[in-house]
């Protein structure tokens, strides 16, 4: 036993941290390569909008200065664009914090958690840092049991976390089922609904937008980021929505300062450019059906997706991501997700997934 070993919570001591994707520059000094894609991480191939670009520049000249502790300005520019309140509104270090910070602040020991047993990774890792229970509801076909998910709600249930579509599977649940769910929720439990995706997902037909519901369910939160679609990912952006006295209990354990200047300034210049996200939605639509097409003609077997990612199934998922590694190829294994014969392979851009297809052919037939 180490001097600290008997001094660190037990919730800690047995998480494992999660494991981002593999950086471009690791790979390049592990494997000596020179030329590296990364489709791992489910970022936008096309970057930012030049428009953020630009008020990143000006913004530099800020960088002594402490952010705005409140960023009055970009929760303006929220509030505008989603026609809510700005107190309605919490930016944080990523949807990622936003998520974190709501277990925090209404889940501890003795309370339970319910999430897909697929789901993002970071709701049973934050669910156990807090010392609560996490209920991991089995899936249906890799989707969502929305009965079960009802079905799971104890006395000590407080919160649910629902991601549509969902990551990594790329499934999604329509309107219909998610207000036969919401119905079914005791208006004391919080109902924490995941949009990550939502620019890739919301014009497919019956798809709930979180904000229509808003007014109907008090207990209801929604998590958005600019890490996807926006191209923000390494400026880490998100922001959750809901009712002002939810929202106000949030800031109470939020720490200040937690959106970077450049953060706020490139999150109001990101919203006025929505010509971009269209831009990269069209991309990732027509790449995404080119390459879903290309696994059915290999007979792989794939999860449709409603996102900018696909999880393929491989009969030796560990072989294929090692032959894409040493051929400069960056996908994700999903074996943290319960799901160790498959990959998330994300979409990029033409040249990238030429490549991606040309070197799963080689994969597939060495």
């Amino acid at each position: 036993m180490t001097m600290f070993e008997n001094r660190i919570l037990p919730q800690i001591d047995a998480l494992t941290p999660y494991q981002p994707g593999k950086p471009v520059e690791e790979l390049q000094r592990e494997m000596g390569l020179t030329h590296v894609i990364k489709l791992a991480s489910n970022e936008n191939p096309l970057g930012c909008s030049p428009k953020v670009k630009e008020v990143l520049t000006e913004a530099l000249d800020g960088l002594a200065r402490y952010p705005d502790g409140n960023a009055f300005y970009l929760k303006q520019a929220l509030a505008a664009f989603h026609g809510v309140e700005p107190e309605q509104i919490l930016p944080g270090n990523g949807s990622n914090e936003v998520l974190e910070l709501v277990v925090r602040t209404f889940a501890g020991p003795g309370d339970e958690v319910i999430y897909d047993q697929h789901a993002f990774a970071v709701y049973p890792l934050s669910t156990q840092a807090a010392g609560a229970t996490g209920v991991a509801v089995p899936s249906r076909d890799f989707a969502h049991d929305l009965d079960a998910m009802a079905a799971a709600i104890t006395p000590r249930t407080k919160l649910i976390f629902l991601a549509n579509p969902n990551n990594p599977t790329g499934t999604l649940f329509d309107d219909e089922a998610f207000e036969r769910f919401m119905e079914k929720v005791p208006g004391h439990v919080l109902v924490v609904l995941d949009e990550a995706y939502y620019e890739y997902a919301s014009a497919h037909e019956g798809y709930p937008d979180g904000l229509d519901y808003l007014g109907r369910y008090s207990n209801l939160l929604i998590s958005r980021t600019f890490s996807k679609a926006y191209g923000l990912a390494g400026l880490r952006l998100g922001y959750l929505i809901a009712d002002a006295e939810i929202i106000s209990y949030i800031n109470r354990v939020r720490e200040p300062f937690n959106v970077n200047v450049l953060a706020q300034a490139a999150g109001i210049a990101a919203l006025e450019d929505q010509d971009f996200v269209a831009e990269g939605v069209a991309l990732n639509q027509r790449n995404l059906n080119h390459f879903e097409r290309f696994l059915a003609e290999e007979g792989l077997a794939f999860l449709p997706s409603h996102g900018n990612f696909v999880s393929v199934r491989f009969d030796d998922a560990a072989a294929v991501n090692d032959f894409l590694l040493r051929h400069g190829v960056i996908v994700r294994p999903l074996n943290g997700y319960g799901m160790a014969d498959w990959l998330r392979i994300s979409i990029g851009t033409d040249e990238e997934m030429n490549l991606c297809m040309a070197r799963l052919k080689e994969a597939l037939h060495v």
